[in-house]
């Protein structure tokens, strides 16, 4: 969903990425009836009207930001945030934020609440406590983490996994493969 354009009518992997879920989720609330929505007869799809997501989200206390937008928004803290973070721009379909430094990504983190964090852990002591230290603040609980900067370590990427993070994503990589981890790590359905 683009911000020039607002659909009446959304898919379940849409509602997935606005609530933050895998889109399996989305077809279980719409098959119990917590959600309203409907299946496309003769297929297995599912639909919901906006203003029924926007009603559940009301009822569960959840955020309404993300379904005006209905971007997917990704916090890049690397050397080359700012090309990174071009090359996401490019489609249309998230809103990317660079930071340079710990404190400039603290503070982007804060004010955007961001559904994916792509982080360059060769900068890093501590990658592990970085990691539990995000998964610490409320707002940030449900972001997915991604680990960037290996250069084709793979037991460092088995570490990183094992200390939280949602995926690691080995360099050099290019812009389409940053949209596959974010993919990945985020069940989207685009």
């Amino acid at each position: 969903m683009r911000n020039a354009e607002r659909r009446d009518i959304l898919t379940t992997g849409q509602v997935a990425r606005i609530c933050r879920v895998a889109p399996r989720t989305v077809s279980k609330w719409v098959d119990t009836g917590k959600l309203r929505g409907y299946r496309i007869p003769g297929s297995r799809d599912r639909r919901i009207p906006a203003e029924q997501l926007a009603a559940f989200l009301r009822a569960h206390n959840m955020p309404l930001d993300a379904l005006e937008g209905g971007l997917c928004r990704v916090l890049i803290v690397a050397p080359d945030a700012q090309e990174l973070a071009a090359g996401l721009q490019g489609d249309g379909s998230y809103e990317a934020y660079a930071a340079v430094n710990e404190f400039e990504a603290g503070a982007l983190a804060h004010q955007h609440r961001p559904h994916v964090i792509v982080l360059d852990v060769t900068r890093l002591a501590c990658p592990g406590e970085t990691c539990r230290n995000i998964r610490s603040l409320a707002d940030l609980q449900s972001t997915r983490l991604i680990a960037a900067g290996i250069r084709n370590e793979e037991p460092t990427g088995r570490m990183l996994l094992a200390q939280g993070f949602d995926l690691s994503l080995n360099r050099p990589f290019t812009a389409d493969d940053l949209k596959r981890a974010i993919q990945t790590v985020t069940d989207l359905i685009t």
